[in-house]
């Protein structure tokens, strides 16, 4: 596992853990504004560092471990902001070690609240990719997993070299499903998260996100905020990085005061 450091050497660091689908570079955009106020540590997870193909035995709980090393490496207060799968990762860490973040954000995490994250479809997906169609086990994680809207599964697969990242990540995403699966339904166990939490959503972003982020802000305990930009989707750290610097900005000083 890998991470790229920027930024001052003293107060507050920023430790970034990015979605499913790309790599750390996806956030350059916020680090970058951010950059100049925090320490920004963002993670490459291995999971998408090795592609997935060698991954067979990955857990949830090897992505948690990673965290919390990374975490424990890292002086200052640490504002934990986790992406999608990486929110889901930054929830698990904040649940196994609270102690170590004095703040976190979550941006729409696909947490499973009273069904499965993908179910059959998640076994579909498995199967397409093991029979040697990652275009196939990528098309059924963003209509049926995602529920990414038809018009945009359309869009993302008319743009060869966009089709072709996506498929390139499919053996590490599906991974990354079942991961988030094997965690099991429910979000009750959340309130356990002993840390100020500030959700991020966009109100473009598919209902299904919507919904799960207000059964999190239901549970969580230290619940700072629901923050929810306008004209923006899951991809907000990419169309409007310096909204979502912002709000971690605004998170960093409501829990840790100006520094």
């Amino acid at each position: 596992m890998a991470a790229i450091d920027q930024g001052r050497r003293r107060g507050a660091t920023v430790l970034i853990v990015h979605p499913g689908s790309s790599d750390a570079s996806s956030w350059e955009g916020v680090a970058v504004k951010l950059s100049h106020r925090f320490r920004v540590v963002r993670i490459h997870r291995r999971l998408y560092a090795a592609g997935g193909a060698a991954l067979a035995g990955h857990t949830m709980a090897t992505e948690v471990d990673d965290l919390l090393a990374v975490g424990a490496l890292l002086e200052g207060p640490l504002v934990l902001v986790g992406h999608s799968s990486g929110a889901v990762v930054a929830l698990e860490a904040a649940l196994a070690r609270p102690a170590l973040f004095a703040a976190m954000l979550l941006y729409e995490p696909p947490v499973a609240v009273t069904s499965p994250l993908g179910g059959e479809a998640v076994l579909r997906a498995r199967a397409a990719l093991d029979a040697g169609h990652p275009g196939r086990a990528m098309a059924i994680h963003l209509r049926e997993i995602v529920q990414a809207p038809r018009w945009l599964v359309r869009a993302v697969r008319l743009s060869p070299s966009t089709w072709r990242r996506l498929r390139a990540f499919a053996p590490a995403q599906i991974t990354d499903d079942e991961a988030i699966e094997a965690l099991g339904v429910g979000v009750d166990r959340y309130a356990g998260v002993d840390v100020p939490t500030c959700l991020l959503g966009g109100d473009r972003s598919p209902t299904n996100l919507r919904q799960r982020l207000d059964a999190l802000a239901e549970v969580l305990p230290r619940l700072q905020s629901v923050e929810i930009l306008r004209g923006q989707g899951h991809a907000a750290h990419l169309t409007a990085p310096t909204e979502v610097a912002w709000t971690i900005e605004d998170l960093a000083e409501t829990v840790l005061g100006r520094r």
